[in-house]
This record gives C-alpha cells, sequence and structure tokens, in this order.
C-alpha cells in the first residue's frame, strides 16, 4: 500500500518541555531544543504532549510556547502541539489558537476526566470541536494512550468520525504500545496516518504501512529513528539499518528503567551542560541522586557504543 498521500508522515519527537526557575515553560531552551532535532533528522515536533508535561501547563502557557517556536522561524508545518484538554472551551480556545497562527494539524487527547463515557459521548466531544471551529484547513490527530487517559479510542468512533469529517480525522497517534491494533488500524482505515507512539515498533509498522512516530526517546536517538524512517525497506540484514533499530531498542529501554520524563530530562540535561533541565512541574519529580548516578553511568556506556 502506498503511504505517499498519508498526513502526518514522518519521525516527530514528542519534546521535552525545560523550565525555568519558577517551572515556568523556558522559551528560549525549548526553542534551541526543537532545533536541535530538527537538525538530527526529525521530520517536525510534537510538543506539548505527555512527554511535554502539557496538562501540567495553562492555556496561556501553552499558547506562549508555540509562539515563541514560530517566532524563531520553524515553519508552522513542522509542529504538531497537542490541544486536547479536560474542557471542551480550552480545548477550543488551543486549537483556535494553533490554526490563528498557521498551524492546521494538531494532536487531540479525547477527554479524559470522567471514566466510563462512551463512543456517543466521547464523538460528541470531538464533533463540537470541529462543529465550533467551523475552519476546513483544521486537521486532527486523534490521541490513543489509554493507560494515561483512561479513554481508549475504538475503531468503532474513528469510523464514524471520518465517515462524518473525512477532511479533518487524519490519523492517530496509538501509544498504547499494541501493535495488533495499530496494524488493524492500518488496514481497516485506508488514508490515515497510523503513528506509533513506541519507538521500537517503528519499523514493523511501516513496513506494514504505518507513516511514522512520535515517540519519547527522540530526544535522544532522533537520528537513528529518522533513518530506519528512510531506509525501512532495506532488508533486515543491512547492517546500518539493524545497528539503528537496536539502539533504538537499547535507548527506550535505557528511559524506561526508571520514570520515563526525569529520565529524558537528565540525560538531556547532561548532553546541554545544563541543569535547569532536570526540573519537572509538580506532580512529577526529578529523579533521586542515586538514580541520576546510575542513569548516566548507563547513558555514558550507551552513548559509547554507539560509537563504536
Amino acid at each position: 500500500m502506498s503511504t505517499s498521500s498519508l498526513h502526518p508522515q514522518g519521525v516527530f519527537c514528542a519534546a521535552l518541555t525545560p523550565l525555568d526557575a519558577e517551572l515556568a515553560p523556558d522559551h528560549a531552551r525549548f526553542v534551541a531544543h526543537c532545533r536541535y532535532l530538527l537538525s538530527e533528522g526529525c521530520d517536525g515536533i510534537a510538543m506539548l504532549g505527555t512527554t511535554g508535561e502539557a496538562n501540567s501547563f495553562s492555556v496561556g502557557e501553552r499558547t506562549s510556547l508555540l509562539e515563541a517556536v514560530l517566532r524563531d522561524g520553524i515553519a508552522p508545518g513542522r509542529l504538531l502541539p497537542g490541544t486536547g484538554v479536560a474542557a471542551l472551551s480550552d480545548t477550543i480556545a488551543l486549537t483556535r489558537h494553533a490554526l490563528s497562527v498557521g498551524v492546521d494539524t494538531v494532536v487531540m487527547l479525547p477527554p479524559f476526566y470522567y471514566k466510563g463515557v462512551s463512543d456517543d459521548g466521547v464523538y460528541a466531544s470531538y464533533s463540537e470541536v470541529v462543529q465550533r471551529m467551523g475552519d476546513a484547513r483544521l486537521k486532527i490527530v486523534l490521541y490513543h494512550i489509554p493507560q494515561m487517559s483512561m479513554q481508549p479510542i475504538s475503531h468503532a468512533l474513528i469510523e464514524r468520525l471520518r465517515a462524518a469529517y473525512p477532511a479533518t480525522f487524519v490519523g492517530i497517534k496509538d501509544s498504547s504500545g499494541d501493535f495488533a491494533n495499530m496494524t488493524a488500524m492500518v488496514e481497516r482505515f485506508p488514508n490515515f496516518s497510523v503513528l506509533t507512539g513506541a519507538d521500537p515498533l517503528l519499523l514493523p509498522l511501516l513496513r506494514k504501512g504505518g507513516a511514522g512516530c512520535i515517540t519519547a526517546t527522540s530526544n535522544l536517538v532522533a537520528r537513528d529513528l529518522a533513518y530506519v524512517y528512510r531506509h525501512f525497506r532495506d532488508r533486515d540484514d543491512d547492517a546500518a539499518l539493524a545497528a539503528a533499530q537496536a539502539r533504538i531498542v537499547k535507548a527506550r529501554e535505557l528511559v524506561s528503567r526508571f520514570p520515563q520524563m526525569p529520565s529524558l530530562k537528565t540525560i538531556v540535561a547532561e548532553r546541554t551542560g545544563h541543569a535547569g533541565w532536570q526540573r519537572l512541574r509538580p506532580p512529577l519529580e526529578s529523579l533521586p541522586s542515586s538514580q541520576v548516578k546510575e542513569l548516566l553511568a548507563a547513558a555514558g556506556a550507551f552513548a559509547a557504543a554507539s560509537v563504536e
């Protein structure tokens, strides 16, 4: 199956959000990180998602950070900001703001606070956003992360949304880790971008017709993920492809031994020399010093092995 018509497609980093001493998003440092990720081969930046601590930030903080990235000259088409929150009015405000500054594709969580909500309820929420926006430019990537939201996005719901708004609901980020679910969506929904949230699954998903990834570990191994995306059709015994895939798997394992977000921030702090990268907004916590020491030792060994 051809994937040339899929949008979005490629490697998108679920970018970390650096914080200043007041625990507010650090605009300058975030922009520099985005520039670094693009230089490493990312096709775009999926900012203000789970890895970016988005649900700890206000509407104003989120819109200001998006504006800072655009002021620096990063093209709107390379950004996939998260705009789905628990409150319908805030989801609409964030989505309207994205469109107003030229960003037409957003990643949207379902409303997630109330549990046991039916597909009818979730459909009504998404439909209300589209209706109130009333803008044909809008493209929505659904966000399936049931382990966090406790609100799965069913295939029946996708089918219903695409039937009602075929030009609006263009894809899904599947962070469940369920490869069978991803491949089933590829098969069931033609011209629908299925993007994995699990770095090691990028290669097998691409070979099934998937569109790419939006992943946390791309904060560390964007170059390897970009290589896999551009060479996934190569043979399994291609040494460079196998090496890139192996590094991706090892990097994911590295940042999963302790809580992922503080682990990623610790490693980025070490790479950049900016200790402030280790800050997280409560209730999330930085790693204790013993874990920092163990993680950085492992990260150093990983880096050394990667250049051998």
